[in-house]
């Protein structure tokens, strides 16, 4: 790394908190390195109240922007210059482009799921998805699958002073696209969520249980609902088997983990930044195996 950094070196970086777990430094420094590009990546550990001094160093360093994750997607429409169509929608960003001081903030969460979907060999057409979360990451999954012609999703999140704005999202989805039904339930109501699982093609969960240190925790408290055919996907990624795929694999679930929605989301925000495409086959045999 200290080989290749010199006084042009542009800076690129993650923000969130936690970020310490994650795989994108290294995924978008080895891109960089293979594509001989004068960048650097790395991590800053951000709480969302330190959101908007992040982004004013953004201009201040002249960096070329940054990905954003939880829990600062939201927080950061706020100090944008101009959104993407997407990013309007879901009312988050997970990748900042900086164009000499104007900054764009797109959503690229929802593409890398499908994508994601797409490269294990499952279309989500004419499927039912559910999602637990309503956060920016699930949101921009909910919207892209109805985009791509979902017929049902539901949707459990916590019924807390943000559950409106989960309503609101199935509201935008329902004006998008008329014929995908949008249900929201309470994340709490276990029998609900086992019941939609289990008439259901896919299940996602898009909230941060099951991560580092929840790792030993699973959205889903009753894994009866789980079957074979059913396909099961974790946002998480690190660990790369959740207590949620574990348990779905042992009931004969499709399991797709987290790690290749980090993926194809870093895939089409390399192509932000750069221009160019990321070298994802190499990426995925050099970090994804």
């Amino acid at each position: 790394m200290e080989n290749r950094i010199t006084g042009t070196t542009g800076l690129l970086a993650l923000i969130g908190s936690p970020v310490g777990h994650s795989g994108s430094p290294a995924m978008y420094n080895y891109s960089f390195q293979k594509l001989g590009l004068d960048y650097a990546y790395v991590a800053f550990d951000v709480q969302q109240e330190e959101v908007e001094r992040a982004i004013e160093a953004i201009r201040t360093f002249k960096m070329r922007g940054c990905n954003v994750t939880m829990p600062d997607k939201t927080e950061a429409v706020k100090y944008m210059d101009e959104l993407s169509d997407a990013a309007r929608l879901i009312g988050a960003v997970n990748t900042i482009v900086n164009d000499n001081g104007r900054l764009t903030g797109y959503i690229t969460d929802g593409e890398g799921f499908v994508n994601n979907l797409r490269d294990h060999g499952v279309e989500i057409a004419g499927k039912k998805i559910t999602v637990a979360g309503g956060g920016g990451a699930a949101t921009a999954i909910q919207v892209q699958c109805a985009l791509d012609g979902a017929k049902e999703i539901s949707i459990f999140n916590i019924k807390d002073a943000f559950f409106a704005r989960t309503l609101e999202t199935a509201e935008k989805i329902k004006r998008q696209k008329p014929a995908c039904i949008v249900n929201v339930y309470d994340i709490a109501d276990e029998a609900k969520m086992n019941e939609e699982i289990s008439s259901s093609d896919i299940f996602a969960n898009a909230t941060i249980v099951g991560m580092k240190p929840m790792e030993n925790e699973s959205v889903v408290k009753d894994a009866s609902a789980f079957r074979p055919g059913l396909v099961v996907c974790d946002a998480v990624y690190n660990p790369k088997q959740t207590r949620l795929l574990r348990e779905a694999s042992e009931a004969g679930c499709t399991c797709i983990s987290g790690e290749g929605m980090l993926l194809w989301q870093g895939a089409a925000a390399f192509k932000l930044y750069t221009g160019q495409d990321m070298p994802v086959q190499e990426v995925k045999e050099r970090f994804f195996q």
